[in-house]
């Protein structure tokens, strides 16, 4: 059996936790760094089932953090104290890759392997590509194409659209930094978000959250793989249904 942070120290080495956003809680969520692992789980958020269905002595890793705002309470009949309950009880060590994995992974692979754009150029938490010069209409088209799906809420500021901006999972509030003529790729676009850029001229694409980040446990699973970790995949549904 290997040691946690043998983990945490690959996973640092190839996306330094150093890089996360202020309010994010990458690194440990759960567990010691001290503690011995009886297999790796990889996953974009841990559920109830997922937690249930664990081994004891496991290691979850997982996108989203299990811990994201300050517990002043810990409800073990409430999310996510239910979760962290059966964890404990388990011996279960969570690691978390969020924003630092973004930066250095999942918005490349939500641009570029995922939607099939290149020469894209890092701008904080968004990849740019300038002068992308295509229409709207087939910009969605083609982004349909890519995730599989029949419809995408969208703002549609100018037919033709200068400069691409993508940021998998929430990012609808960085269009800020960006041009008329612009379009932002991303997830979670609220209402006002949506009013607000149309006024500025700036297109947004809803390709959803779970859309943008689905990936997420393959590319740990295969990034770990090569440093000779197995590592189970679990996959969950959107729990965000059209219907």
């Amino acid at each position: 059996m290997a040691l946690v942070k043998e983990v945490l120290e690959v996973l640092n080495r190839l996306s330094p936790f150093e890089l996360q956003e202020s309010w994010d809680n990458s690194g440990l969520n759960v567990g010691s760094e001290n503690h011995e692992f009886s297999q790796i789980i990889a996953c974009l958020e841990i559920t109830l089932k997922i937690a249930l269905n664990a081994p004891k002595n496991a290691l979850i890793i997982t996108h989203h953090p299990l811990i994201f705002k300050p517990l002043k309470t810990l409800n073990d009949e409430a999310y996510p104290g239910n979760i962290l309950k059966i964890l404990i009880q388990k011996n279960i060590s969570v690691i978390s890759m969020h924003t630092n994995f973004d930066k250095t992974h999942l918005n490349k692979h939500f641009a570029s392997a995922l939607l099939g754009f290149d020469g894209l150029m890092e701008k904080g938490l968004m990849l740019v590509k300038e002068n992308a010069n295509m229409e709207f209409d087939a910009l969605v088209k083609k982004i349909k194409s890519s995730l599989g799906v029949g419809s995408l809420a969208c703002v549609k500021s100018s037919p033709i659209i200068k400069d691409l901006a993508f940021v998998c999972g929430s990012g609808a509030s960085m269009f800020y930094s960006l041009k008329a003529q612009s379009c932002l790729v991303t997830g979670d676009v609220k209402y006002h978000d949506a009013m607000i850029a149309q006024s500025l001229g700036i297109s947004l694409i809803d390709a959803t959250h779970y859309y943008s980040e689905r990936g997420f446990a393959l590319i740990m699973a295969e990034i770990l793989h090569s440093f000779n970790y197995l590592v189970t995949i679990e996959n969950f549904k959107n729990p965000l249904q059209i219907i």
